[in-house]
């Protein structure tokens, strides 16, 4: 069961549930507690410790229906079926599944999936169909089962040959002495389970197929990589989110364009109005407008390329170096512990291909434990005359320092000296101050401080950044 719900948890994970190691954990510690006999019990434990927020409510929902429920309802359902058209109890029931099992003995040459429906073991025929199914490649069909498809799997089960073994079982209940009425039991207890098997094969395939229906749109959808912290990102989704990040950074620039061309006009200025127009009485017959130059700033970017915060870094320096010509200076340093400036990679090389020298190491050991402090410090004594009242210096990174000595002074000092200082922190807010985060240190050097583990978060601050 282990093995099940780490596969659940990575199935949410691709539909943008925030779900980590540690809620892993704690899902299979609650279910120690509650048990999976009772089933209500055990949707509310995985709920409880696996869904954070309340839009990841109705994913789970939908996901814990397809990928545990599975046939459960509508076998026990044919079970019953099967019982009042015998016209059994469970205990004359239970009697003639014993009396199969019985003849069973006696066919060892039988397939795993004949056997198991023989036997009335209908979760081990599941299990084995769903193996078959895993192996196919079913594509996008929207739900619907192509004749091809259900070929291809027809084939992989041998459902042929199943169906004349079961056919042969048939004729040799028939065979056996005894009663009639007990050899017509039998001979309907296979035709039944006949039937099962054509419908079982359907329903899972149905079945899988609107699984991954409802995975796949998802990641079509824009929203999908909104709420999806950057931390989960998978290969396709940083792809898609490159794509996301060139597609905003155009769209600021054509705000900004739009914003400066307004400012050439120049903005009423009332005072200035009211001082030219004294010769008129005060009344307004010559507009004066505001025309003071606006010059493009300098920014500074310090990016921490530790794991937990890589992508957030990623997309950071594709935006900044995407509206680069809205700024009259960029420069841009990556750290973990040792710190080094990457402004040259992006020069020489294409923009994504700076991004990854700049993010794998090129400049500095990418495999060191994360020191703030250290890197900080190092750049004040190398690089702090750069910073001047034009600079706006902005740090991504999630403020966690290993417990070493977190030098604020630095920041203090280079608030002091810039235009603005800007921390993005990838990390939930609520995580800020608790461990070895220094966020509480920091944060009350900087200007603007804000999260930013996600791709609705990067649109709200970017407006507070874009100069």
């Amino acid at each position: 069961m282990d093995e099940r719900i780490v596969e659940f948890t990575h199935l949410l994970r691709r539909q943008g549930a925030r779900v980590s190691l540690s809620e892993n954990i704690d899902a299979i510690q609650a279910l120690g507690i509650v048990g999976i006999e009772d089933p209500s019990m055990f949707r509310d434990g995985l709920r409880a410790t696996l869904v954070k927020r309340a839009s990841d409510i109705r994913t789970f929902e939908e996901l814990f229906d397809l990928f545990f429920l599975g046939l459960g309802a509508s076998l026990r359902q044919s079970e019953r079926d099967l019982m009042d058209r015998l016209s059994l109890t469970p205990q004359q029931y239970q009697h003639l599944l014993e009396e199969v099992r019985r003849l069973l003995e006696r066919r060892q040459n039988l397939s795993p999936l004949a056997r198991a429906l023989l036997a009335g073991d209908l979760a081990q025929a599941e299990r084995l169909i769903r193996q078959a199914i895993a192996q196919e490649e079913l594509g996008q069909a929207g739900g619907q089962i192509g004749v091809a498809l259900y070929l291809r799997l027809a084939g992989r089960l041998a459902l042929t040959t199943v169906e004349e073994e079961l056919g042969s079982f048939r004729e040799m209940a028939l065979a056996e002495p005894g009663d009639g009425d007990k050899r017509d039991r039998l001979s309907r207890y296979v035709e039944h389970r006949l039937q099962d098997l054509s419908r079982m094969v359907r329903d899972l395939l149905r079945q899988e197929l609107k699984k991954r229906s409802v995975v796949a749109p998802e990641r079509e959808r824009p929203e999908y990589l909104a709420h999806k912290n950057f931390a989960y990102y998978t290969e396709e989704d940083i792809r898609r989110m490159n794509d996301a990040v060139t597609r905003l950074a155009q769209r600021f620039k054509n705000l900004l364009t739009l914003r400066r061309r307004k400012a050439r006009r120049g903005r009423f200025d009332l005072q200035e109005t009211l001082r030219k127009n004294l010769q008129y009485g005060g009344v307004p017959f010559r507009l004066q407008l505001d025309r003071r130059k606006k010059e493009k700033p300098e920014i500074i970017i310090l990016c921490d390329i530790s794991d937990s915060v890589l992508n957030a870094s990623r997309f950071m320096l594709q935006f900044v170096y995407s509206v680069q010509d809205l700024y009259s200076k960029v420069r841009s340093f990556v750290f973990v512990s040792d710190i080094g400036e990457v402004t040259r990679l992006f020069e020489d090389n294409d923009l994504q291909q700076a991004v990854e020298l700049a993010l794998k190491g090129e400049v500095i050991n990418v495999y060191s434990r994360s020191n703030f402090g250290r890197a900080f410090e190092l750049f004040y004594r190398e690089h702090c005359s750069a910073v001047s009242g034009k600079t706006t210096v902005m740090i991504i990174g999630d403020g966690r320092n290993n417990y070493n000595h977190p030098h604020d002074w630095v920041l203090k000092e280079i608030q002091r000296k810039a235009k603005r200082l800007i921390w993005l922190n990838p990390e939930s807010r609520w995580k800020w101050g608790f461990g070895d985060s220094e966020m509480p240190r920091y944060a009350p050097h900087c200007d603007v401080v804000e999260e930013c583990g996600n791709l609705s978060q990067l649109h709200r601050v970017i407006e507070r950044i874009v100069p």
